[in-house]
């Protein structure tokens, strides 16, 4: 689980250390924002990205893993250096912070409670599925009711997958597979899914909490 953590925060830096390098650099943000073809290749190659790697991890090697992790992380930062551009400095860092304590404290819960969360993880599997439909279907209808209904309904579904996902992944290793290749593996796997757990409860807190420009 230190390995799990160890390497969900050095990918969240490389996130933010992009993200920041990016918003500093006009040039940098003409050529990933002012350029429709390169800003969705970076989205669509994200979630290719995710799908390979969730897909073929078995047929990987520990180190390509990463290597993909880490790949992925420098590319969110890119397309997430857009937050500068809308919301305030100090916003961004005190909803991070709000961010990292429910984190930390679902995380623990996860980690720590006897409680089966099974059922509530297949729940919260197909809420979901159902804000990601919402969410493309306002890409187009442009509502406001339906973005605020899915900004408190992503809040409570990461909220909730943050612990579920903990204790998934504390299973995993609870069959002896640490310092193993396979346990290794296994590690990169568990800090990409709580790193997307983080990232997208901070997005949506951030919807709530932060203050325009």
């Amino acid at each position: 689980m230190t390995q799990v953590y160890g390497w969900m925060s050095v990918a969240l830096l490389i996130t933010a250390t992009v993200s920041i390098w990016v918003a500093s650099s006009p040039a940098i943000l003409e050529l990933v924002f002012g350029n429709r073809i390169v800003f969705y290749g970076l989205l669509i190659g994200q979630v290719l990205m995710v799908m390979s790697l969730s897909a073929a991890i078995q047929r990987l090697s520990a180190q390509m893993a990463t290597a993909l992790f880490i790949g992925y992380a420098i590319m969110n930062g890119l397309t997430l250096a857009c937050i500068f551009l809308l919301y305030t400095g100090g916003s961004i860092a005190s909803t991070f912070f709000v961010t990292a304590g429910t984190f930390g404290a679902m995380s623990a819960y996860g980690y720590f409670t006897k409680r089966d969360l099974t059922s509530l993880g297949g729940f919260l599997l197909m809420a979901l599925i159902g804000l990601i439909i919402a969410s493309l279907v306002n890409l187009f209808w442009h509502n406001e009711t339906l973005y605020w209904i899915s900004t408190y309904a992503g809040v409570l579904i990461f909220v909730g997958l943050t612990a579920y996902d903990t204790q998934k992944i504390k299973e995993m290793y609870a069959v002896g597979n640490a310092g193993t290749e396979e346990g290794r593996k296994v590690a990169v796997m568990g800090a990409l899914r709580l790193y997307l757990d983080f990232i997208n409860m901070f997005l949506y807190l951030l919807r709530l909490f932060g203050r325009r420009r």
